[in-house]
């Protein structure tokens, strides 16, 4: 499917561009015309030898992407954009071209961690206009601040819907699995179509509640594999909340300013996302929309669904386990290694935790 998606971009003349997780200006890139691919390990075994350049004990989100570019699985994309996510993926900036047969640009974009002020916007900015040069000589044109007001408000527009199909998920008449289907096809489309799609899902939201059983919050990193959903649904139990690093937790949780210099607005938007791990989020601030989004969804549970040797999101599990324990509400810690399927030993702990929820009311 990706790949057919990536050929109609290049039929409009558009550059293609591999994106290893997790936050990258997405309004910046479509405003430069350019398409963003995300690698998310792919799931599954490596699929090269190379997975074996980095030590045992690094994610297999790191592992599996290295691989992958090694064995030529982004050969028809024109470069790669590695975030400052963890050291892992900062690191196979150099190690794909490098020791992973990667002959294409790799772009590096750094983040700041930690809260708002004035030197992080700044560094921001910088990042941004630095960034933005280097798409110009792959694409050859340059940024242009009236697309890229264009492309923020489009990207707001798709995080609202997005949101929207989140909040009111017991009012959606879709499983859990095709909404994250849907909602996971942003990560190949281009925006405009993505737009169109979760457009027609949220006219389907209804006035009466569609969706029944055990509401859940999940929080993790990525939602895969994707079968998880599917043996969620069949112990009884649905999506209520989301804080997926590769879902809610790239969501703005207030939309940008309507007016300013677009990359001044831009900049700010980095500070505008939920409280992530991967950011170095105080930790505090973390657990208090962690309890306020449960308490929203009505969730009676929570799945901490994270990569084994992922340091961001293993790092948060204890403080989350006392969090949720002071507030009564139980926690299931489900540790993956991207695989390609859900072990039968990972299905039998989802489903003995929703049975263990099945007679408890919602906790407050």
């Amino acid at each position: 499917m990706r790949s057919v998606v990536i050929a109609r971009q290049k039929k409009l003349g558009r550059k293609t561009v591999i994106v290893l997780p997790v936050l990258y200006p997405r309004e910046l890139l479509t405003a430069m015309g350019v398409h963003a691919v995300e690698l998310w390990g792919p799931p599954g075994p490596p699929r090269s030898p190379a997975a074996g350049r980095l030590q045992g004990y690094v994610c297999a989100v790191a592992r599996n992407a290295l691989a992958f570019l090694a064995s030529g699985g982004g050969r028809d994309a024109d470069a790669a954009i590695f975030p400052h996510t963890c050291d892992s993926i900062q690191g196979l900036a150099t190690l794909a071209p490098d020791f992973g047969g990667w002959e294409k640009p790799a772009y590096r974009y750094l983040h700041p961690k930690g809260e708002d002020r004035p030197a992080a916007r700044k560094f921001v900015r910088s990042e941004l206009e630095r960034l933005a040069g280097e798409l110009a000589r792959l694409t050859g044109r340059p940024l242009e601040l009236p697309r890229l007001s264009e492309a923020i408000s489009l990207h707001a527009e798709i995080d609202r819907l997005r949101r929207e199909l989140l909040s009111r998920r017991p009012f959606l008449p879709l499983s859990d699995a095709a909404l994250y289907r849907l909602l996971r096809r942003g990560e190949y489309l281009w925006p405009g179509d993505h737009l169109e799609e979760l457009a027609c899902a949220a006219r389907g939201i209804r006035d009466d509640r569609v969706r029944h059983g055990v509401p859940l919050m999940v929080s993790g990193y990525v939602p895969e594999p994707m079968s998880v959903f599917d043996c969620l649904e069949a112990a009884g139990a649905f999506v209520a909340a989301d804080d997926y690093a590769a879902v809610g937790r790239r969501i703005a949780l207030s939309p940008p300013p309507a007016e300013g210099d677009p990359l001044d607005r831009l900049s700010g938007m980095h500070f505008r996302m939920p409280p992530c791990p991967t950011r170095t989020s105080d930790t505090g601030a973390r657990m208090e929309y962690l309890l306020s989004l449960f308490r929203r969804s009505g969730a009676a549970g929570v799945v901490l669904h994270v990569p084994k040797f992922c340091e961001p999101e293993n790092f948060d599990v204890p403080a989350v386990f006392r969090t949720f324990a002071d507030a009564g509400a139980p926690v299931l810690v489900l540790e993956s290694e991207l695989e390609a399927e859900l072990s039968a030993q990972s299905a039998t702990r989802l489903e003995a935790f929703v049975e263990s929820l099945k007679f408890k009311g919602p906790s407050r």
